[in-house]
């Protein structure tokens, strides 16, 4: 073995010779204990500096983000999906209605909708949701109601908030500064383009630091912990926009993280949109006007009154580039800002209740802003200088257009039981795209055509007529409403709803107005059902049958019924019908009428036809009143005589059980009535003013005097009783035994309810209210009828006893005429009648009960589809939350038409409101509408002209005065078998008494509109 070998050999074995728990650095031996230390010392030194590495990069973090991020996706798919995970309950989930949908689509299902496609999210999304992780996805910084018209095109956007950064790009750089300075200077670093902006890691742990410090000692503050990512998570979608707990602390934390990927590793994008978004969502308290005010562009609006372009335009500026009264005004909005980014703090605290604290706090900032070198020094002093006052704003600072929003507010009003919401507040804020019927283009040339009307150079202008319709009164204060329906596949679709009345009334549905001989429709259609029913009821028969049927005198309908049927071959319902057409009444006007509760007389509108002896068909063309005068009594007399014991009222003694009966029924109707009247006299008047106000409105004696007191205070005593009478007469007509003579003479117990409303000349009911409300003053108007029963008999008991027969006559035909127009309005009900009663009278049928525009459109399309009602559609779909993991698609459901009116009679009356414009009194728009190939369409109406007058009478039956309520305009019309509608032109209060125009006036409008209406003619149907 050479020495080279021998030597290694040698080293060798020496080393086999170490013990083996032993090793050599270098030349030093070193223990196994030693070298383990130092390994793991150097990987916790490494996993140190890795960990450092990546708090301070977020470079792992941000891949394993991002590869989970790209796992959170949604899609729209047909029909429901049947594992879709609604949204929490946080103030942004709230108010675009995510969190609402299931009980959206719940109100929506059982209106008719149903659910066309709903978005499907993906596997991690749900897992991540049932992890109680916030929905991962593009939040809308803007959203709100949408609506659009028949061509998808929005004709109403609500935007909220309304006023908003679009773009990063867009805000001004001096306000990031001032925002990361105040709330996250850790963001928006080029140069650690993965850094997680959900944690900074040094605010976090100066946090739980001072979190520790306050558990030892309560007065240390604490300062949160809070990046803008995860305040923008709070803000959005924590209950209550709040942080109540670790845990959701940790729901912020994790959200806002995965939020923060969803564009990849890289962050820097997704940190400008948490800036953007969170400028744009920051909660300022609610003002009167707007309700809560979210946004710093809404809250300079709302609080300062500062116009946000201006703002943006001052800020975006170089100050060097402005002069010295710009640079001031620059000052200004940047201190404005400033403060509302402070006031976010506690945002009801700082603007409204320590608006000083405010200041103080915004001063403080400005001189910090100036140190950091985020302001100028020259900024700083101009901005310090600056106090601008905080000034909530009012609704009465901004005056809405009303007429510019007809037809969207009547969608919004549709939507509101669509989605069971009870404001349109809350609707606007939705995000939600609504689809309609309603043509938009026409609604406009509509809209302008009204509002031009009351312009007397742009009606010179534009060549119209109306004016020449207008015997007296100013143009300017007339009212006009449009409504124009078109029967489609899908129901009766409104294209044209609108008015020129500058107020949020919608006069087309929100009105009770008296239409004049509009109601002539509804009175021609019943007295044609009662017709067709009794021809149901006899056609049948044999002629030996039908002569024996027993009818009652004074029904005329069923007498000529009868002969009709025994006389003629011709027994078919239509024949039947067009013979009940030409049946004949007379215009003469002479003739009292004992209708609603008095002898009433009436007028017709033009006095020669107050010769005529015409058929029905005729009156109805030229609108003949006094003959549907008497058409509406025998209606009347049809439906009495059908009253069980009606024949036998007459006959009767005046102590029969049914006369007294209806007897019973009168007092107890008619003293509701008084009751009513008296409740609200005094309602809201305390014991003493009520007895004041009573005492006040009668001659004062001490009789009268005593016997109202006595009885509406009957635990008074006697020095109260003088202190009454001695406070309202002379002292010289009441001597101390006069005075007790008076309280023994007229105590409670003296005299009947009744005795004591003739000693002192006022109602007894009246008398027996303030009595009631001595007892009971909280009482309603419910609990005072209720307990009023007996009382109400009692002060009638002189009516069940006279020995005038004819008294109990006039009031027993009373209950009984309201029994027969219980039946007439039942009939009109079923057309779409709008109320729930008709006023008992026979000018029923010349429009005394009123109705509204659009329950006579109504009643134009049931015409128009033979006898079916079918719903009117103005909402076609609803799209939900568009782009987002809750998205939703409704759409309306097709709906079957309910027949409420037999196709021949339909029929017929269909050719007779032809007629009406051919010949009678819309012979304006006679000749139909041609279209451009030369095909004429033809135009059907009837019209109608309200002339509401309160008059007043004396002894005698004759006119003392009179002054007008109303005056309306009124053509319901149908074009062709498409489209149908209504015009009213209208002017309400006393100032009508200034007007003298017809139903003319509304048919020239339709006329005028002709043009605009063609448009819809030439299109194809849908």
């Amino acid at each position: 073995m050479n020495g080279e070998n021998s030597s290694v050999f040698r080293r060798a074995s020496a080393m086999k010779e170490l013990p083996p728990t032993s090793q050599t650095v270098g030349s030093t031996p070193m223990s196994s204990r030693n070298y383990r230390s130092i390994l793991i010392s150097s990987i916790v030194l490494l996993l140190a500096v890795l960990l450092g590495l990546e708090m301070k990069s977020s470079w792992l973090e941000s891949h394993l983000l991002a590869a989970i991020a790209r796992r959170l996706t949604f899609s729209l798919g047909q029909g429901a999906s049947d594992a879709i995970q609604y949204s929490s309950t946080g103030p942004y989930d709230e108010r675009l209605g995510y969190s609402r949908l299931p009980n959206f689509m719940t109100h929506l299902k059982a209106s008719g909708f149903q659910l066309e496609s709903q978005a499907r999210e993906s596997k991690m999304y749900t897992l991540l949701a049932k992890l109680h992780i916030y929905a991962i996805y593009k939040e809308k910084g803007q959203a709100g109601l949408e609506i659009l018209d028949r061509n998808r095109k929005p004709f109403y956007t609500s935007r909220y908030p309304s006023r908003a950064y679009g773009d990063f790009s867009q805000i001004p750089p001096i306000v990031i500064s001032t925002v990361l300075f105040v709330e996250n200077r850790d963001i928006l670093d080029p140069n650690h383009p993965y850094r997680n902006p959900a944690i900074g890691w040094g605010r976090l742990s100066r946090a739980m630091l001072d979190f520790g410090l306050h558990q030892i000692d309560h007065k240390h503050p604490v300062i949160g912990g809070s990046t803008l990512a995860t305040q923008l998570e709070k803000m959005r979608h924590s209950p209550g926009g709040k942080t109540h707990s670790v845990e959701e602390k940790l729901r912020q934390i994790t959200t806002a993280s995965l939020r923060a990927y969803q564009g990849g590793p890289e962050s820097l994008s997704e940190q400008q949109r948490i800036v953007l978004d969170y400028i744009n969502s920051i909660p300022m308290a609610a003002t009167p006007a707007e309700g809560e005010i979210t946004g710093l562009g809404d809250g300079l609006q709302a609080w300062y009154g500062a116009n946000f372009s201006t703002i943006n335009f001052l800020l975006n500026s170089q100050e060097e580039a402005l002069d010295e009264e710009q640079q001031r005004q620059r000052a200004r909005a940047y201190r404005e800002v400033l403060s509302l980014f402070l006031a976010l703090r506690a945002p009801s605290q700082y603007l409204i209740r320590e608006i000083g604290a405010l200041g103080t706090q915004t001063d403080r900032y400005l001189i910090l802003l100036c140190k950091q070198g985020i302001i100028s020094k020259r900024l700083r002093d101009l901005a310090l200088a600056e106090h601008p006052a905080l000034r909530p704003s009012s609704a009465d600072n901004e005056r809405t257009r009303f007429v510019n929003n007809k037809a969207p507010d009547a969608v919004r009003a549709a939507l509101l039981p669509l989605l069971g919401l009870k404001d349109t507040y809350a609707l606007d804020r939705l995000d939600l795209s609504v689809g309609t019927t309603i043509d938009d283009g026409v609604e406009q040339q509509v809209k302008e055509f009204l509002v031009g009307l009351k312009d007397p150079e742009q009606v010179r202008k534009i060549g119209l007529q109306q004016y020449q319709l207008l015997a007296e009164g100013d143009p300017k204060a007339m009212i006009y409403s449009f409504l124009l329906y078109e029967r489609a596949a899908e129901g009766n679709v409104l294209r044209v709803q609108t008015d020129d009345y500058d107020q949020p009334l919608n006069i087309n549905q929100g009105t009770k107005l008296q239409l004049g001989s509009t109601a002539k429709l509804r009175t021609l259609i019943n007295y044609l059902e009662i017709v067709e029913q009794l021809h149901d009821l006899y056609h049948e028969m044999s002629s030996e049958e039908i002569s024996a049927v027993n009818v009652a005198p004074e029904d005329h309908i069923t007498a000529w019924a009868i002969n009709y049927l025994s006389t003629t071959k011709e027994k078919h319902l239509v024949s039947m019908l067009q013979a009940a057409l030409d049946r004949k009444y007379s215009g003469n006007p002479s003739e009292g009428f004992f209708t609603a509760g008095g002898l009433q007389s009436f007028a017709n509108f033009d006095s020669t036809e107050n010769d005529w002896v015409t058929t029905v068909r005729q009156a109805f063309e030229q609108s003949v009143n006094l003959a549907f005068i008497r058409l509406m009594r025998d209606i009347e007399q049809y439906y009495l005589a059908r009253i069980p014991d009606t024949s036998l009222i007459w006959r009767s003694s005046s102590s029969d059980p049914v006369r007294n009966r209806y007897l019973a029924r009168f007092v107890d109707e008619e003293g509701r009535i008084f009751l009513s009247g008296f409740y609200e006299k005094y309602y809201g008047q305390s014991e003493d003013q009520s007895l004041q106000i009573l005492v006040r409105g009668i001659n004062p004696t001490s009789q009268r005097l005593a016997a109202i007191y006595r009885f509406v205070r009957p635990e008074a005593n006697l020095d109260q009783f003088s202190e009454f009478l001695r406070g309202r007469l002379p002292a010289e007509s009441l001597s101390g035994n006069k005075i007790e003579n008076l309280y023994v003479a007229y105590g409670p117990d003296k005299f009947s309810l009744t005795d004591r409303g003739y000693l002192s000349h006022v109602h007894p009911l009246e008398i027996w209210l303030l009595n009631y409300r001595e007892q009971h003053p909280h009482a309603t108007l419910s609990e005072v009828i209720s307990k009023s029963a007996n009382q109400r008999q009692e002060v009638y008991s002189w009516l069940f006893h006279t020995r005038h027969k004819s008294a109990q006559d006039r009031r027993i035909r009373m209950v009984l005429e309201e029994d027969a127009f219980k039946e007439i309005w039942l009939a009109w009900k079923r057309q779409g009648y709008p109320f729930d009663s008709l006023v008992p009278s026979y000018a029923t049928a010349i429009g005394v009960s009123g109705d509204t525009p659009a329950a006579l459109a109504d009643l134009m399309g049931i015409i128009l589809n033979g006898g079916i009602r079918y719903p009117n559609v103005t909402v076609r779909d609803l799209r939900f939350a568009q782009n987002t993991p809750v998205e939703a698609l409704l759409r309306r459901k097709p709906t079957v038409g309910q027949r409420v009116l037999s196709p021949e009679i339909a029929s017929l009356v269909h050719q007779e409101l032809i007629e009406v414009v051919e010949k009678g009194t819309a012979r304006r728009a006679q000749g139909g509408i041609r279209l451009g190939d030369g095909t004429v369409i033809p135009v059907g109406g009837k019209t109608g002209t309200g002339d509401n007058q309160f008059k007043v009478y004396g002894l005698g039956g004759y006119p003392i005065s009179s002054h007008a309520v109303n005056r309306t305009a009124a053509f319901a019309f149908l074009v062709g078998d498409r489209f149908y509608g209504t015009v009213l032109a209208f002017v309400p209060g006393k100032s009508a008494e200034d007007y003298e125009f017809t139903s003319s006036l509304a048919v020239q409008i339709f006329k005028d509109l002709e043009p605009t209406i063609k448009q819809l003619l030439e299109r194809k149907e849908e």
